[in-house]
């Protein structure tokens, strides 16, 4: 169980990173315009999270889950899923949308880390 939790650790980081990656891309591009990959990163980063959790006892006996940390990071990811899925068919991409995307991953990074 330790090496599922660890594969699924791995994906969750590299999902998060491709988020912050595709949406920096964007930074000097006029019209913006959402690559699919945020939607597909911000999918993989859910499903990895949820094995995460799912495996958490398992692999880590002598340590307690918090919840609601969990709870926050789970919110911000379907938000970010929500977003990203209103915004994909769309010729452009406002910057605020944009800003706001940015601002939810880095805010979920922020929970993940500074959060104990």
């Amino acid at each position: 169980m330790e090496t599922l939790f660890l594969i699924a650790y791995i994906v969750h980081m590299l999902a998060i990173a491709g988020i912050l990656g595709l949406l920096l891309l964007q930074w000097k591009k006029s019209p913006r315009k959402l690559s699919p990959g945020v939607l597909h990163s911000a999918a993989t980063a859910l499903v990895a999270g949820l094995v995460l959790v799912g495996s958490f006892a398992s692999a880590k006996p002598d340590e307690t889950l918090n919840h609601t940390k969990v709870g926050i990071k789970l919110l911000i990811v379907l938000v970010i899923l929500a977003i990203s899925y209103m915004n994909l068919k769309k010729s452009e991409l406002k910057k605020s949308i944009w800003l706001a995307l940015i601002g939810l991953t880095l805010t979920n990074v922020l929970v993940a880390t500074a959060w104990r």
